[in-house]
Formats: structure tokens, C-alpha cells, sequence
């Protein structure tokens, strides 16, 4: 299936024989950081730290013209590294991850308006949440490095910085260059982010493979009928779903907008006399597309009040004998300001709105 940016989403598998890590070149340099692997009649398997080799094996699952390119394929895909204990942070550093993950095939000519383009999808990002402090770092390979921590072609790491150089800066969006920090294989973009409170946060790296697509032999045909090596950009706009929730609970200080909450609405009976109707309403809503519960407990009705604030429910329905004599609700909003006697088309009405202008205020 391709999305509305050109992406074929794809699924690969949790576990993989040692070849495979071998070839890509990334047990050598990331052996520590995973997981020890399992022996099976003589071959051993590793759980998957990263997508990356299995997006190259679909890349070179058939032969690929100039035409083709550039290939975008993503994954939504769980990875597994051994972070050890004391390095372990409740969401924001975990054993195993949702990976916000790509990559990108395109010739040398495609190369800036590809990368460029995975910025601008980052950019997209920092509207939406409302992050408005930023700092892009461009993280570049040191000489002494090469042949241990980075792939051994000096020429071809000052090639690729100078591209990913000339992108951010036709592109006009600020940067600052912070050496030896590259990825093994090619430089990178980090995305440095600052939440409400001032934690500073990775959020996404934008990556430039030169060297992992020729040791897969990843070739397309050029227009003279020749075989290229296609570069390759690792993306991941949102990092993990772990860490970028750890982000967003810190960010919004469990304060969710109404379109991003994980429940929208709590629907709150006065008396379990008004239970049917309750159960009714949130029924309708939830038709429409909401993300609602009704509370149909024995609690009081200041108790589940009080239960959905300390959740931090942006709307709750009070429902008593004047609601469901009238087909109406009371909404109680989260700030504690209140708007009586609304119908329930009304109110849906006003809550899909609010979900779908993704304001962030109720």
C-alpha cells in the first residue's frame, strides 16, 4: 500500500539468522547492544535491533530501473536492543520498540529532494505538537574513526557530508555540525527538541547510507542501460512510540488536546436511573468516531467527576433527569468551564470539529 507521500508499507520478521547482520556490517559495530542470540542446529538467530537489512532485501527482491526511483518503504516495526538496567528510563528508553521507520532509495540527482523531504515531513511534526524549540545537528565522521567506529572511505564520508550540507542549506533551515557523532555508515541529521518543561529529547534522525546498499549489491539501471548503486536515507520522524509518548506526556503535562487524548469524552450518569441513557449517548458517539466511556459504576457522581479530571478527560457529559428528559447534556470541559443544556447532535457535532481542526485549546 503507498500513502499520501509515496511510502509502500511492509512488515519484516523478528528474528534473523547471524548472516544477515554480518553482511549488513552492524553486529560487528552494535553486538553490545543486542540481544544474545539464539542457537539453533548450529545457526544462530538474533531479534532484530534494527529494520534496516530486511528493507534492503525487499529493495533487492526484483531488478529496479531509473524509473522506479526513487523506492520509499516504511515500517511500523518492533525492534529489540539491550539497554542496560541502569540506562533504562520508563518510556523514553526501552528494551522493545515501535520504530518510526523508513528508508529511501534514490540516485544521486533525487538525493536533495528526498532528503530535504524527510525534513520538511519533520517540520510538519513540530506545527502539529506545537514544539516551537528546535535544533537540527548535523553529525559528521572523524578521520581517526575510520576502520573501527566508521566504514573505512574517507572520500566518500566528505562527499556525502558536503550533499547533506548543500541540502540544508539551499533548503535555507538552520544547523549546527557536531563531529564524530555519524552513524557507521554515512552522516546524519538529529533532531533535538525541547519539551514544555525544558527536557531536551532526540525526536528523529535523518540518516545517509553510502556504504550498507553495495555490500547487499542494491543496483538500478541508470538511463544507459548501466548499473548504479543507489544511496540510501534512513529515516525515522518520530523515533520511537515510546519515547515520543514519553515526549508528549512530558510536553502537554498530561494536558492532551482533544484530538490527541487517549479518551476524549467521559459520559457520567448522576444515578444509575440515567445509566441507559448514558450508555446510549456514548454509544452514538462512539459511532461517530469519539473516543468515549461511560461511567456506569456505583460510584457518586463527584467521584467520577473527580476520577475523570484526575485522568484528564478534556470532556465530560453530566447526564441527569433534566438531560434525559430534554435529549440533552451538560458538558463539564477539563479547565472547569461548563456549557448547559446542549442536544446531543450539538455537542457531537462540536466535539468532531474540535477533533478535526486538532486545536489544541477546548
Amino acid at each position: 500500500m503507498e500513502g499520501a507521500r509515496g511510502y509502500k508499507r511492509v512488515a519484516t520478521p523478528h528474528l534473523s539468522k547471524e548472516d544477515l547482520f554480518l553482511h549488513s556490517g552492524h553486529l560487528p559495530y552494535y553486538a553490545e547492544s543486542m540481544y544474545p542470540p539464539m542457537e539453533l542446529e548450529g545457526v544462530k538467530y538474533y531479534v532484530k535491533p534494527m529494520n534496516c537489512p530486511f528493507h534492503h532485501k525487499i529493495y533487492g527482491s526484483k531488478p529496479r530501473s531509473y524509473r522506479d526511483l526513487p523506492v520509499r518503504l516504511s515500517e511500523y516495526g518492533t525492534c529489540y536492543r539491550y539497554e542496560k538496567s541502569g540506562e533504562l528510563i520508563g518510556l523514553l528508553r526501552v528494551r522493545s520498540m515501535q520504530m518510526n521507520d523508513a528508508h529511501i532509495y534514490c540516485t544521486e540527482e533525487q538525493f536533495e529532494q528526498e532528503f530535504m523531504g524527510v525534513v520538511s515531513l519533520y517540520r510538519s511534526y513540530f506545527d502539529l505538537f506545537g514544539i516551537d524549540r528546535f535544533v537540527m545537528r548535523l553529525s559528521t565522521h572523524h578521520k581517526k574513526g575510520l576502520g573501527k567506529k566508521y566504514v573505512d572511505n574517507e572520500s566518500l564520508w566528505l562527499k556525502t557530508e558536503e550533499m547533506v550540507r548543500k541540502a540544508m542549506d539551499n533548503g535555507g533551515v538552520p544547523y549546527v555540525e557536531v563531529p564524530d557523532e555519524a552513524a557507521f555508515y554515512g552522516p546524519k541529521i538529529d533532531v533535538q527538541i525541547w519539551s514544555a518543561i525544558g527536557r531536551e529529547f532526540t525526536l528523529a534522525t535523518n540518516q545517509v547510507d553510502f556504504e550498507v546498499p553495495a555490500r547487499f549489491g542494491l543496483v538500478y539501471t541508470n538511463h544507459e542501460g548501466k548499473e548504479e548503486t543507489p544511496l540510501c536515507i534512513h529515516r525515522a520522524p518520530l523515533g520511537t512510540h515510546e519515547r515520543m509518548i514519553g515526549f508528549l506526556i512530558e510536553h502537554y503535562a498530561g494536558l492532551f488536546p482533544l484530538w490527541l487524548a487517549p479518551q476524549q469524552i467521559a459520559v457520567i450518569p448522576i444515578t444509575s436511573d440515567h445509566n441507559d441513557y448514558a450508555a446510549r449517548i456514548a454509544a452514538q458517539l462512539q459511532a461517530a468516531g469519539l473516543r468515549v466511556e461511560a461511567d456506569l459504576s456505583s460510584d457518586r457522581m463527584n467521584a467520577k467527576i473527580r476520577g475523570a479530571q484526575l485522568m484528564k478527560v478534556p470532556y465530560m457529559l453530566v447526564l441527569g433527569d433534566n438531560e434525559m428528559a430534554n435529549g440533552t447534556v451538560s458538558l463539564r470541559k477539563r479547565d472547569g468551564s461548563r456549557v448547559n443544556d446542549l442536544t446531543v447532535d450539538a455537542f457531537q457535532a462540536l466535539a468532531l470539529a474540535k477533533y478535526a481542526s486538532r486545536d489544541a485549546a477546548l
